[in-house]
């Protein structure tokens, strides 16, 4: 199994924003571009990043601005606004029915469940460290290493 890419997609997303949303109208078709999707998935993750009030968006070709302080913004803000975890809110999901005759399969939730439980929150705590403004300063530093070479 593996997370989906919509974290990491509006995390990017954002970057753009941050950095060139002041130099020019950023619209889903420049930010698909960029992050190598659809437009349409672009779409899709702006307006989840509005509904969470990270962004404003205008309709038709007026772009998306950030509406937030990027020191104000952590990652974990990001993650909880395109990560669709569900009404159980639990990042891993459970087979649906372990056999209850079997000793392991009577037994896997217990052996599991608080563990996978610390794993999210250990997660969702390192992602709520990181801002917006530290993740674009280290894309700025990538860059001008680019700009050297």
């Amino acid at each position: 199994m593996q997370i989906s890419s919509r974290f990491t997609i509006a995390t990017h997303m954002l970057i753009i924003l941050a950095l060139e949303g002041k130099k020019q109208k950023l619209t889903s078709d420049i930010l698909a571009g960029s992050v190598g999707v659809n437009p349409v998935i672009i779409r899709k993750t702006l307006s989840q990043l509005k509904n969470a009030g990270l962004i404003s968006v205008a309709r038709g070709t007026g772009g998306a601005d950030i509406i937030k302080n990027l020191e104000d913004i952590s990652l974990f803000d990001i993650y909880c606004a395109v990560e669709c975890l569900g009404k159980s809110g639990q990042l891993f999901s459970f087979h649906d029915k372990p056999n209850p005759e079997c000793p392991i399969g009577k037994n896997i939730h217990n052996v599991l469940d608080n563990r996978l439980e610390a794993i999210q929150k250990a997660m969702e705590a390192e992602l709520a460290q990181t801002s917006l403004a530290e993740v674009v300063a280290a894309t700025e530093k990538e860059m001008a290493k680019d700009s050297i070479s």
